[in-house]
């Protein structure tokens, strides 16, 4: 109403409404960032899609954990944190050495963590940061940019690739509805999805070169 009265609001706006939607959209937050969630050992991409909601308030996720509960399930536990700027890229590159733009780093480091909290379930025991980072890149990562087929490495940088191949992961798992695993998603990205990426990274070259060659002409 305040602002309203300075003219510093439209006038059509409703103040009481808008205090509904506050309180509305707090009590949501809240529940998102706390709220447990029960699933089931195999239903990765559901954590993923918990983890994707995450993200898109501008939390990311500091800590994921499984707890088995009295009735033989699992109650997914997570402590979101909020980051700043560029904190993705810098942090995957000081686990892994790996460099990517901040989006592809917030998506790396969350399969990091996500597996890290899998070896943790099958081994009964905590893993450092250090050492789920460095497994994760010996078994899951470099296994994985490995069976590519030769031909087509050079389409895609392979954190690039690897990135992409956890969002066809997570499509594939959220159209079937079941969990599908990283080769079953990897074949099916061959086949289906990174021929037609690179056909367009090649159309997109040629393009560029005829653009440099009216440009040399011009200059000439």
């Amino acid at each position: 109403m305040d602002l309203q009265a300075a003219r510093r609001t439209r006038t059509e706006v409703d103040p009481l409404a808008a205090v509904a939607l506050f309180e509305q959209r707090y009590h949501e937050l809240w529940t998102e960032i706390t709220a447990p969630d029960e699933v089931g050992t195999d239903e990765r991409h559901r954590i993923e899609e918990r983890i994707r909601r995450l993200n898109e308030l501008g939390f990311d996720v500091e800590e994921l954990v499984l707890e088995e509960t009295d009735e033989g399930g699992h109650r997914l536990r997570i402590q979101p944190v909020l980051v700043e700027e560029g904190h993705h890229a810098r942090e995957l590159a000081r686990r892994t050495g790996l460099r990517v733009q901040e989006n592809q780093a917030r998506r790396l480091l969350n399969d990091i963590t996500a597996y890290r909290s899998w070896l943790e379930r099958s081994s009964g025991r905590p893993v450092p940061e250090a050492v789920g980072a460095a497994r994760w890149l010996g078994e899951v990562y470099e296994p994985l940019i490995a069976q590519i087929p030769p031909d087509l490495t050079g389409r895609r940088e392979p954190p690039e690739a690897f990135h992409e191949l956890l969002e066809h992961r997570w499509f594939l798992s959220e159209r079937e509805g079941r969990e599908v695993s990283n080769d079953e998603a990897l074949a099916d990205y061959v086949r289906n999805e990174l021929p037609a990426r690179a056909a367009e990274r090649t159309v997109l070259g040629a393009t560029e070169a005829v653009r440099l060659g009216r440009g040399a002409r011009r200059d000439g």
